[in-house]
């Protein structure tokens, strides 16, 4: 454990001491909530503000987790990976270590947009409510951490993954109605929305946040549930989908990080042209 926390606390500076990038991500959900409001506004969404937050947060969580999974390219380019491997400590522990500070710092920059959020008018009537936020934002920012991490294995270089981040990343947020509501969206679009697993993260973290109690029609309409030929969707069910997905995440990325090659790129020619 104490191998796992010493990854992660590594993490976690190099990101607080990256100035520039700690700025940005904490300064561009803030124009999303500022563009979204009076579009959800418009769509006369009850409780607009905590409707926008929750879809900025959520989808910033997501994308935050992604990112910080790139450090480990940078691990593996600096020859720190090699280092590491090498110690007593197990890849399973090392793996670990990485999803955590994935996860902890998705948390953080999700939780200051709360915080924040809360001097706009962002407010919850129950007292426990803050509490069930901030673990299912752990929860998302570890399944996805486990995703960004199994990505970053498979590719293992940095220009690669930013280009198949962006690809996974776009598609996922813009098609989970974090930003623009699924029932928008034309008929193509909204049934490619239903093998989306954001989507059901963006309507498990919406329940949360707005303590929906209401009927089906009006979670369906709130964009909390799924309507699927008059079967409904429910959050609960969603959140059972996360932590399905995340179990299958944090496997594929536990299992391919152990089986691994993470010798540089370059000595590895090298030594396949010794052999030749």
């Amino acid at each position: 454990m104490r191998a796992i926390w010493t990854l992660c606390l590594r993490n976690l500076r190099n990101f607080m001491r990256n100035r520039i990038r700690l700025l940005i991500t904490f300064l561009t959900p803030f124009a999303f909530i500022y563009v979204l409001s009076s579009l959800f506004q418009n769509q006369l969404q009850e409780n607009s503000v905590n409707h926008v937050i929750a879809g900025v947060t959520i989808a910033t969580v997501f994308q935050t987790s992604l990112n910080i999974a790139a450090t480990t390219i940078e691990d593996i380019s600096s020859g720190y990976m090699k280092e590491i491997l090498v110690s007593p400590i197990n890849r399973f522990q090392i793996a670990f270590g990485q999803l955590l500070a994935g996860a902890l710092i998705a948390t953080m920059q999700g939780f200051s947009i709360f915080v924040i959020g809360m001097f706009t008018g962002l407010g919850f009537e129950k007292p426990h409510t803050i509490v069930l936020v901030f673990l299912s934002m752990f929860l998302v920012g570890m399944v996805y951490s486990a995703l960004g991490l199994w990505i970053a294995t498979v590719v293992r270089d940095a220009q690669t993954y930013q280009i198949v981040g962006q690809a996974v990343v776009l598609p996922l947020v813009f098609l989970s109605g974090a930003y623009v509501p699924v029932s928008l969206f034309p008929k193509f679009l909204e049934y490619l929305s239903y093998v989306n697993p954001m989507t059901y993260t963006t309507m498990f973290f919406r329940a949360i946040v707005l303590e929906n109690n209401g009927t089906d029609a009006e979670m369906v309409r709130n964009g909390l549930a799924l309507n699927l030929d008059g079967f409904i969707f429910k959050p609960w069910m969603s959140g059972l989908t996360v932590f399905g997905c995340g179990l299958v995440f944090i496997t594929m990325a536990t299992v391919t990080f152990q089986r691994a090659d993470f010798t540089h790129k370059r000595k590895r020619r090298k030594k396949a042209e010794r052999v030749s």
